[in-house]
């Protein structure tokens, strides 16, 4: 008996002269959409910016608050991923070419893909823009540094205070003017040593009895104010440079939490993108599939 043999679906399918199949990717549709929302994403980024250092204000109780500016920069990225994704998303699904004799849950597939991609890549376009910005800011910053350094290490101090430290020390051991400190042989400027006190107050968050007691005593002998005036010095220097200390460290966080948030409602606003991006290219190519 003559054994039949059949052949394989795959070899049945492709007849003499028949093509390989190619992409259903489009990418002259894709690379046009994706310039298109980078485009936009850097036009709408640069008015943002724009708006929000005029909101913004270096003087006390001016300008937007902190909660203010972080809520309007998340509602600013929503914004500008929801307009963006959504045009260059549009425009990819427009200039796709149209897939005949496809099934139309595939078509739909295929061009929530093209919207995908096309936000991909217009998503890398301005991230390589903005590293390029961020790289050549950081050059001009580390050259005006370099050129003022010199400048700042002559007006600075060897410890780690600031200016205004510095001249808490000095209104520390200012002379009453009685004459009763010029009894006293001086040794050398108390100054550093008690630079290096309020530094490891700084670090520790209190200062011992024993550092207090020891700037009591040098300012009431270096100063010719009495003990109950050199201790009211200390003690509202002390208080001064503590509460200084506390709202350096309050501005960290406060700084530390915005930039936490920036970064979820980038995340979010990058999601939103992604979906408004795959939704316009898969109603720009049934428009033009309608129209063809």
């Amino acid at each position: 008996m003559e054994q039949i043999i059949e052949p394989r679906p795959e070899t049945a399918s492709l007849g003499v002269g028949s093509t390989p199949a190619k992409s259903a990717a489009s990418w002259p549709a894709i690379f046009a959409g994706a310039f298109v929302a980078a485009s936009a994403s850097l036009i709408l980024l640069a008015l943002g910016s724009g708006i929000g250092f005029a909101s913004i204000s270096p003087w006390p109780n001016r300008g937007a608050s902190i909660t203010t500016f972080a809520i309007t920069t998340a509602i600013w990225l929503i914004v500008t991923q929801w307009v963006a994704s959504g045009l260059g998303g549009y425009i990819a699904g427009r200039l796709r070419t149209r897939w005949i004799g496809t099934h139309v849950h595939e078509v739909f597939f295929r061009d929530t893909a093209h919207g995908l991609v096309t936000w991909a890549v217009a998503t890398v376009l301005v991230a390589v823009v903005a590293t390029s910005a961020a790289m050549s800011g950081i050059g001009t910053g580390a050259r005006a540094v370099t050129e003022g350094a010199s400048a700042v290490a002559q007006g600075a101090m060897a410890s780690p205070a600031s200016s205004n430290f510095a001249y808490g020390i000095d209104k520390l051991f200012r002379s009453s003017g009685s004459g009763a400190a010029t009894a006293v042989t001086l040794q050398s400027d108390p100054r550093a040593e008690a630079g290096h006190i309020i530094a490891n107050a700084i670090a520790t968050g209190s200062v011992p009895d024993a550092d207090r007691a020891y700037l009591i005593d040098q300012v009431a002998a270096r100063t010719g104010v009495s003990r109950a005036d050199a201790q009211s010095r200390v003690d509202n220097f002390i208080a001064a440079t503590m509460e200084a200390q506390a709202k350096v460290k309050a501005d960290a966080d406060a700084a530390r939490k915005v930039a936490a948030q920036a970064s979820i409602y980038l995340a979010l606003s990058m999601l939103i993108g992604a979906f408004i991006a795959s939704v316009a290219a898969a109603l720009g190519g049934r428009l033009r599939d309608e129209h063809i």
